[in-house]
């Protein structure tokens, strides 16, 4: 497998300070106290949708950058990358764009805004070499203070490329409907897998497994399942018997995503809430046997927007219920009408975070601790009622054969599925979703 040329832009090490200049002079700044503790800036790439990022408010007389992972982290490929470098070539330097306030995000009450903007930086950016090797744009202090009346406001901040090579890979179909799926580099497609959806109407004995499932053997996979599924279903509206299996071009299976939270409407509603997720199950070989590795739970939000919220977590041997043992490593939300990408990113190889997701060491079935992190996977889904032919993004870092990269595969297939396991239970599902026995919206 050939992986595809990536460049990852990060933004980090922030941080804010205010010096007094003058104490006779009153300073537009006036509002901003050293003391304050809430900043945050907003950072801006050409057409990318904008990025916040809370600032640290460094005390006097403090100057130490405190050691923090990427807090912006833009993900670019190399038609990303060439685009934006043929268009500036002669239109003048790239630049990003960040904007620093101090005071709360949130909105504030009445007329008077919650955060006052204290000044613009822009960072001008050479992406030209950023796919072959590290780039450094900027280290250090910035003054954003528009004079010096009074006080001088300063902003810390690290601006860096660097390559992030992935495996690229695109279902030809939804995954309901049991696609192949390509392995991308350019305009190249090669068949990399195959998909067997399957819906049925019971979840926890023998009759819920596909055919691929009926060689594992593994006692503590089976405790797993049932213990994930004990005390969720209720009577009523809900989706359940869901799974997807992922095989290699040869016909065996090498990874399964697996509902095992039914999908249940809270009551008095025809949504799946945030207290009560369903929630999928992912399986990957070991041992000889499809061992679990992740599960992924998602729920129906309606906060600023209507969203499908996602949390992912790694599995260890003993796990239980919902909180038990699992290491959750990415959360976020989906708009429902027009999709998005489920980013599993850890952070700059200098964070402090070391934990990977890589499926592939044997003892504990996908928790290690290696000398990197950084950007692990993403799955780009459409929203609900589109066509969606789900893209896939793993890091080469973590991916040392082909079962590796299927384990991904099957965590964006559930992503996508989820989409329509939380749709409103007002609406009816399409055809290929249902069971001839049991099936609910």
């Amino acid at each position: 497998m050939d992986p595809c040329p990536f460049a990852r832009l990060t933004v980090a090490n922030l941080a804010l300070k205010i010096i007094p200049t003058s104490a006779s002079r009153p300073s537009h700044h006036a509002a901003i106290h050293p003391t304050s503790s809430l900043s945050f800036c907003k950072i801006k790439l050409k057409k990318s949708p904008h990025q916040s990022a809370a600032v640290p408010i460094l005390q006097p007389p403090s100057s130490e950058i405190p050691a923090s992972a990427a807090a912006v982290t833009f993900h670019l490929s190399k038609d990303d990358v060439d685009r934006l470098v043929r268009k500036f070539t002669f239109a003048g330097k790239l630049r990003l764009k960040i904007s620093v306030f101090a005071g709360s995000r949130a909105g504030g009450c009445g007329v008077r805004p919650a955060a006052k903007l204290l000044g613009k930086i822009t960072v001008p950016l050479d992406l030209a070499g950023a796919l072959n090797r590290p780039c450094l744009f900027h280290s250090g202090w910035v003054e954003v203070a528009e004079d010096g009346g009074g006080s001088s406001v300063q902003f810390h901040l690290t601006v860096r490329a660097e390559p992030d090579p992935r495996f690229v890979f695109q279902f030809d179909g939804e995954p309901e409907c049991s696609p192949q799926v390509f392995q991308i580099q350019g305009r190249i497609r090669q068949p990399a897998f195959t998909c067997k959806f399957s819906c049925r109407s019971t979840i926890g004995d023998h009759t819920m497994r596909s055919r691929s499932l009926q060689t594992q053997s593994s006692s503590v996979s089976k405790r797993l399942l049932r213990s994930f599924n004990s005390h969720r279903e209720r009577n009523g509206k809900e989706r359940k018997g869901w799974s997807i299996t992922v095989h290699d071009l040869s016909g065996s299976p090498v990874a399964v995503a697996s509902m095992v939270t039914p999908f249940v409407a809270s009551p008095n509603s025809d949504r799946v809430s945030r207290t009560n997720p369903g929630s999928w199950l992912i399986l990957r070989p070991g041992d000889g046997t499809l061992k679990p590795w992740a599960r992924l739970e998602a729920w129906r939000e309606r906060a600023t927007f209507d969203s499908l919220g996602l949390r992912f977590e790694l599995v260890t041997e003993g796990s239980g219920p919902i909180g038990s043992s699992g290491i959750v490593l990415a959360e976020s939300r989906l708009s429902s009408a027009k999709g998005g990408k489920f980013i599993i990113d850890l952070g700059s190889a200098g964070s402090s975070n070391s934990t990977t997701v890589s499926p592939r060491q044997s003892g504990d079935f996908g928790v290690g601790f290696w000398p990197y992190n950084g950007f692990v996977m993403s799955a780009a889904v459409e929203g609900e009622g589109k066509c969606s032919k789900p893209a896939v993004e793993v890091s080469v870092q973590h991916v040392g054969c082909m079962e590796d990269a299927a384990a991904f595969v099957a965590v964006a297939a559930a992503v996508d599925l989820s989409m329509d396991a939380c749709r409103l239970f007002s609406h009816k599902l399409r055809k290929e979703l249902t069971s001839q026995q049991q099936m609910f919206g």
